[in-house]
């Protein structure tokens, strides 16, 4: 009663012979290098950067409050 027909899939059209997954590649793609590394221990100056503006802005505002 049923038959058994072979599924033929369509050639790659990249040529690529070998199995690939693309997605795969692209949600775990390896770091390019040149990047902060986790765990890097060295104080980095930028980061204090928006507490400085806080506390600058903070006593503009007192300074222009009082005068």
């Amino acid at each position: 009663m049923s038959e058994h027909r072979e599924v033929r899939l369509p050639e790659d059209p990249t040529g690529i012979q070998e199995p690939h997954d693309v997605l795969a590649a692209e949600e775990f793609a390896m770091p390019t290098g040149g990047g902060v590394e986790a765990g890097d221990s060295g104080f980095d100056p930028r980061t204090m950067l928006p507490a400085v503006f806080l506390l600058v802005l903070a006593a503009l505002l007192l300074r222009r409050l009082r005068g």
